[in-house]
């Protein structure tokens, strides 16, 4: 009975997350266009709730969260956005996930968030890149680069003061 509910805890949460992270992408998409941010600069808002769940769930939920939003990019912005939002996701988690095995506690919030969206922003050139067969799409990253520091920043705190919050979920 206990593995049951534990089973069904998790997935009632991953549910809640992937619900909560799909809400930020919603509010995202509509406040950013009045910051007059270069196109593929976002504040990575939903990304809050993937480092929740790699800190707290682990990197496989984690995986799991990237992969559930990548398949919503797919049903509300196409293929390409979908594939687009996977290999960023992907790339971000692998990172955080690597991150987290090497330094364990020691890793802050800060940390994870930065290179998150700076591999976050990797991956999505790299999606860029297969789909039109050149690297050229890489020439973009130093202007990616730069703005993922203090966006990534940014979704840090907001993680690190909505933590509480977020623990009565899982």
């Amino acid at each position: 009975m206990n593995r049951r509910y534990n089973k069904t805890r998790k997935t009632t949460t991953m549910g809640l997350l992937f619900a909560l992270a799909m809400v930020l992408s919603f509010v995202e998409g509509t406040i950013v266009p009045f910051f007059g941010l270069p196109p593929g600069v976002k504040l990575g808002l939903s990304n809050i709730v993937v480092m929740y769940c790699m800190v707290y769930l682990g990197g496989g939920s984690a995986f799991q969260l990237a992969l559930l939003k990548g398949f919503f990019g797919f049903l509300t912005r196409g293929a390409t956005g979908g594939f687009l939002a996977t290999m960023g996701g992907v790339f971000s988690v692998a990172v955080m996930f690597v991150l987290q095995k090497l330094f364990g506690d020691k890793v802050n919030y800060y940390t994870l968030s930065v290179f998150g969206a700076l591999f976050h922003n990797v991956g999505q050139l790299v999606g860029v890149s297969f789909i039109f067969g050149s690297a050229f799409a890489m020439g973009y990253f130093p202007a990616l680069a730069i703005s993922a520091i203090p966006m990534g920043l940014v979704t840090g705190a907001i993680l690190k003061v909505v933590i509480p919050a977020l623990k009565r979920l899982g």
